[in-house]
């Protein structure tokens, strides 16, 4: 990802291995990563049990909030590409329990079908 993909909030494909290493403490046993994304300093990171959301807070980045989210909590999402006028796309997730959706935003380039493929892979089963 360039320098300025990542000012401009553009997703990139990250290395499975390089999030393996980074989400050691996370993942539990028998769970490795399968995709992930990167969206400036936040992270989707799709494995074999959950979707986590990583998100980077503060100047330094040092602080990181994990949300781990089991595929069969999520009980619908969507997807709204960006149009002509339109800078950004947006993915919602809708967690049983919870009236209000996750929301992020992607700019107009970013692969957000990708994202959106990997959530109905695993969501769909």
């Amino acid at each position: 990802m360039g320098l300025l993909d990542g000012l401009m909030g553009n997703a990139s494909k990250v290395d499975e291995e390089k999030l393996g290493k980074e989400l050691e403490g996370v993942l539990i046993e028998e769970e490795k990563v399968e995709s992930g994304y990167k969206v400036l300093r936040d992270s989707f990171i799709f494995t074999n049990k959950r979707l986590i959301l990583v998100d980077k807070q503060g100047m330094t980045g040092k602080k990181v909030e994990y949300h781990s989210i089991p595929y069969n909590s999520i009980t619908h999402f969507s997807t709204e590409t960006a149009g002509s006028f339109d800078l950004e796309s947006e993915l919602k997730i809708w967690l049983s329990g919870q009236s209000a959706p996750i929301q992020k935003l992607f700019k107009k380039d970013s692969p957000i079908e990708e994202v959106q493929r990997m959530l109905a892979k695993y969501v769909l089963k």
